[in-house]
């Protein structure tokens, strides 16, 4: 089984990048940009995808992307694809793996995990958890005085084609939230968990099968909801495919500005619970031509 790791950058190599260059078993793809330090990545243990390359290769789908952003990791899914990857993990490069990152895998399988059962028609994966008083980001902020109100309803089978682990340290959520709380987290989930509701996930530490990748984007153009629609929709197209599993990394957060985070998210307060409604419907007036564009193309790649 072949299995890829893949992330974008624009900093110089941090410690999460290091380890995960010396993950055996897997090959390692970081997609270069603009700013990133590339005599620096061209020495590590990985298969660097510098500007000229990706111009040369992806240029359509470049060009719709842009430079200097964190969706040119979707040239990285294509690449790890056209490699023969029959599992790829998507990664930052601020969130460092413990050991046993990559050991607990179940993408693939069939197995069986905790079900609940939200009231509303979207689940939030951290309802559930010891850190239950933040949701995660990209959750409809409509539903956040009844995310708690969910049932258990004991173990269920599930073919597993996502898998998305946890993040202790400084946790995946909302902006707003994040400037007047800033918490810490050290989650307590130690075994595999879904709902039958469609629910967030992000690109920071997740794992995809083979057949779902050509239908997964981070997609351009949207700010700050660019995996979580991504992963929306691939949820429409592969439902009941999810999990959520205990953390396998630490985010140690890259120095970022916070408003302009909370700026890049009004998409998602305005627009989300509708984007959700209508089925993940890419032909909403809030989403841009561009986007359109980049998803076509996108995935035509995958067929050459």
């Amino acid at each position: 089984m072949k299995k890829i790791i893949v992330t974008t950058t624009i900093n110089k190599p941090t410690e999460a990048t290091l380890k995960f260059c010396r993950k055996k078993e897997w090959e390692f793809i970081i997609v270069g940009d603009k700013k990133t330090p590339h005599k620096m990545y061209e020495k590590l243990n990985c298969i660097y995808l510098t500007p000229r390359y990706q111009e040369r290769e992806y240029k359509e789908v470049s060009d719709l992307i842009g430079w200097n952003t964190i969706q040119r990791r979707n040239i990285g899914f294509i690449e790890a694809y056209r490699r023969g990857a029959d599992i790829i993990a998507s990664v930052d490069d601020d969130n460092i793996p413990y050991d046993d990152w990559g050991l607990n895998l179940y993408v693939g399988r069939e197995i069986e995990c905790d079900l609940y059962k939200p009231v509303v028609n979207v689940f939030d994966p951290l309802s559930v958890t010891n850190n239950s008083d933040i949701w995660h980001r990209g959750y409809p902020v409509q539903y956040t005085d009844v995310r708690h109100l969910v049932q258990y309803r004991g173990k269920v089978k599930r073919k597993v084609l996502i898998q998305a682990d946890l993040w202790d340290g400084d946790p995946d959520i909302d902006a707003m939230t994040r400037m007047t709380r800033w918490p810490t987290v050290k989650f307590d989930i130690n075994e595999p968990y879904c709902s039958n509701a469609i629910s967030p996930f992000n690109s920071q530490n997740t794992f995809f099968a083979r057949e779902v990748i050509p239908y997964y984007a981070v997609l351009p153009h949207v700010g700050r909801m660019d995996d979580i629609w991504g992963g929306y929709v691939l949820q429409n197209i592969f439902p009941n495919s999810l999990i959520y599993n205990k953390a396998s990394v630490y985010q140690k957060r890259n120095s970022q500005d916070l408003v302009k985070n909370l700026e890049d998210e009004i998409i998602g307060y305005r627009h989300t619970l509708h984007f959700i409604e209508s089925c993940m419907n890419l032909k909403e007036e809030y989403i841009t031509q561009e986007t359109r564009d980049f998803y076509k193309i996108y995935k035509s790649y995958f067929k050459k």
